[in-house]
């Protein structure tokens, strides 16, 4: 009698903890079926995966690199699309000559050279520099005591002094350079056709800066040259100190083709 209720008792132990244990999942399979969990909850989450350096960091592909911007080649300085469009294409040296006003005589001169990538870069400081008395002029004329305005070649030199080891064509006359009398306010002007470039304003290219041709006619005046600084204003040419114009003789190049852009700073920036 005993016995038996002890078989019926571990028996109904037994039944008891089967039907908890049925219970117990059957909960969990109601609280996970009635609460979403909470990556579900948050969404699709990224994987994460971890660098070399030990770093966590997203997966997939990285932001594109921003493009590298390349500076646009640099302009002549101070000069105006109307100025910029008449330079030749093919001008590699350029002599810029601004005038402090447009009737003024005094001027700053600098040479540029133009490289393929960075464009025009001077090179070298800005030269002091006198230009005609009155100044300048859009419409040059004999005797009107202004300066051409314009973008002009370079091509033909010469000079009283012996060539100083120029690429130009190079007329050396000690005679026919002979520059005689006193400039505007009295200085002397020898010495003052030392040396001397041609601006092809109203004249032949390559021709000795003596040739007279005018193919504009003579009333258009020219002559029109870089010489050596006598101290004053020029009638229509423009001056520098010797040192410089001998800088520029051996600088510029025919295969450089150089030109000079000359004007007052106004005019100039059009």
């Amino acid at each position: 009698m005993h016995a038996h209720r002890r078989r019926l008792t571990a028996a109904a132990s037994a039944t008891v903890a089967t039907l908890a244990a049925s219970a117990l999942l059957a909960g969990c399979a109601s609280s996970m079926g009635a609460r979403p969990s909470r990556m579900a909850e948050q969404g699709p989450v990224s994987r994460v995966v971890n660098d070399r350096s030990g770093h966590a960091g997203r997966a997939g592909r990285s932001a594109p690199e921003p493009p590298v911007q390349t500076p646009a080649p640099a302009r002549l300085p101070g000069l105006g699309p109307k100025t910029l469009a008449r330079i030749p294409a093919d001008a590699r040296q350029a002599v810029l000559v601004t005038g402090a006003g447009h009737d003024a005589s005094t001027s700053s001169v600098t040479l540029y050279r133009d490289d393929p990538v960075t464009g025009w870069t001077a090179a070298g400081p800005a030269w002091p520099a006198h230009n005609a008395l009155r100044g300048w002029s859009a419409d040059h004329h004999t005797g009107d005591l202004r300066s051409p305005i314009g973008v002009f070649t370079l091509t033909d030199a010469g000079g009283r002094l012996p060539d100083p080891g120029t690429k130009l064509t190079y007329d050396h006359a000690p005679i026919g350079f002979t520059a005689d009398g006193t400039g505007f306010h009295g200085e002397s002007l020898a010495g003052a056709f030392d040396y001397v470039i041609a601006i092809n304003y109203n004249r032949k290219p390559g021709m000795s800066p003596r040739d007279w041709t005018r193919p504009m006619g003579e009333s258009r005046g020219g002559g029109i040259w870089l010489h050596v600084d006598h101290g004053g204003p020029t009638q229509g040419c423009v001056s520098l100190p010797q040192s410089v114009m001998k800088t520029l003789l051996r600088t510029l190049s025919p295969d450089r083709h150089p030109i000079v852009v000359m004007g007052d700073a106004d005019a100039l920036a059009r």
